[in-house]
């Protein structure tokens, strides 16, 4: 018998959805465990993974097209089973997906749905205490937005299941009343719980994650200041998704792709300061000027330079294996990353990251392959022979720690194959140096806890 695919439930109140984007195409052999498509809801956007191996088939979930959950949006058939047709059944009563914070869902997740992440439900965080049944229905989001620019919701009119207000509706009413959350002062946060403004001028028809000069999603919602995500060279935003349970579990996370990265834009930027820069532009963009930064390797390097430009309210900064630290470094693995056209090719040399690699999970590297196209390598060519010429790190960010006056954390691995770990001595002696001993280039994978509560101390600053 075939497996069906179906649109799951990922909060209480959640009553459809939409399929933002597919990985594989209709006949496509898949593998259990791959990541299949992406869901995207007014909390987060998440991948859904195969329930099984086989060929999947019948993909009627049309990308950004909202759909009711429990609705059969693809089948899986066994590699020798026959093909009779679509056979869909009609949807079943919604199904949850257990929250990251252990909360009990309504009913049990079937064998057939594999989420690769069950974002945090932060419903909590954002509605108010006392909701009775008689109260204006509308996501948290929507809630979040209508408070920060003092609109009142129940005189809006909701387009979601159940006459729901969404996050759309009530942009469409700031956009009506050409009213700007940045034209007046909102009311002060206490000082430990500061919050993240979304700015207005998005207009309905874009969604939070795909305006502004880079591509950025909201991995999750929260409450106060929230933590900005960089990733390093070669990767994208989504490289964080598996570290996210053991990060903060109530602060919002940004995820940003790199220029040349990920889904944003191609760019000729080819200086960290070209980097830093574009990233400076979309936080700005995305009204982000309070926040907690972290980075990865690159993207270390480039969160140093951002931080260093002054021009936000930086309560900590986090530098995991960052680059920037000394000239050396393993010139070989940046350009087998950039030569590698299949799994094969691509395999040995992700596995330089970790000294553990069953750490990166069974789909990595078939996820990073599929992340890469011509044009997108090229970019990324360009991009090492001006940072990384002969395999060296012609960049320093060593000068910047001087004028760092907020919390600094630098995390190594002592087996990094990539930069050595030895670089993080020296620095000035404010700045916290954590080591990992058996631990690889990426130990916000590797020692997710450990380094999920180095995120957690920085974030209690404020």
């Amino acid at each position: 018998m075939p497996t069906e695919v179906i649109l799951p439930r990922v909060d209480m109140d959640m009553a459809a959805g939409k399929v933002s984007r597919w990985f594989v195409k209709e006949n496509a052999k898949v593998e259990k465990g791959q990541v299949i498509f992406e869901i995207e809801t007014d909390k987060a956007a998440m991948e859904i993974e195969a329930p099984v191996s086989g060929i999947i088939r019948d993909m009627t979930g049309e990308e950004g097209l909202e759909v009711p959950v429990g609705s059969v949006v693809a089948m899986i058939y066994g590699e020798h089973e026959a093909y009779k047709g679509p056979v869909h059944a009609a949807p079943e009563l919604p199904v949850d997906i257990p929250t990251a914070t252990g909360a009990p869902a309504e009913a049990a997740l079937p064998a057939e749905i594999s989420p690769a992440l069950a974002p945090a439900a932060p419903s909590s965080a954002w509605v108010p205490a006392a909701i009775g049944s008689n109260a204006t229905r509308a996501t948290p989001l929507a809630r979040r937005l209508a408070r920060e620019h003092r609109i009142e919701l129940s005189g809006l009119r909701g387009s979601g299941p159940r006459g729901r207000i969404q996050y759309s509706d009530v942009l469409e009413h700031i956009d009506a009343t050409n009213s700007s959350a940045f034209t007046q002062e909102r009311p002060a946060a206490p000082a430990t719980r500061r919050s993240c403004r979304v700015p207005a001028r998005q207009n309905a028809a874009s969604a939070p994650r795909e305006s502004g000069p880079l591509h950025r999603v909201w991995l999750r919602q929260g409450t106060g200041t929230p933590l900005v995500l960089i990733h390093g060279f070669g990767s994208d935003l989504n490289s964080w998704r598996p570290a996210l349970p053991s990060m903060p579990a109530d602060r919002p996370i940004l995820g940003i792709d790199l220029p040349g990265h990920g889904r944003s834009p191609l760019s000729d930027e080819n200086s960290l300061d070209d980097l830093a820069s574009s990233v400076l532009d979309t936080l700005l963009s995305e009204g982000v000027d309070t926040l907690h930064l972290i980075g990865h390797s690159l993207g270390a390097a480039v969160a140093a330079t951002v931080a260093a430009q002054s021009q936000l309210d930086i309560r900590s900064l986090m530098l995991l294996s960052p680059a920037g630290l000394g000239p050396d470094m393993n010139g070989a693995f940046i350009s087998g990353i950039l030569r590698a056209t299949s799994e094969a090719s691509l395999a040995p040399w992700v596995r330089e990251l970790a000294f553990d690699e069953r750490s990166l999970g069974a789909s990595f590297v078939s996820a990073t392959l599929r992340a890469r196209t011509g044009d997108l390598t090229r970019s990324q060519e360009r991009l090492a022979a001006h940072l990384f010429p002969d395999g060296t790190q012609a960049f320093s960010i060593r000068h910047l720690f001087e004028h760092f006056d907020w919390p600094v954390k630098v995390v190594f691995g002592t087996e990094d194959r990539v930069i050595p770990a030895r670089h993080a001595t020296g620095l000035p002696g404010a700045v916290a140096v954590h080591m990992f001993p058996a631990t690889g280039h990426m130990p916000q994978l590797e020692q997710k806890r450990a380094v999920g509560r180095l995120a957690a101390e920085l974030a209690g600053l404020g």
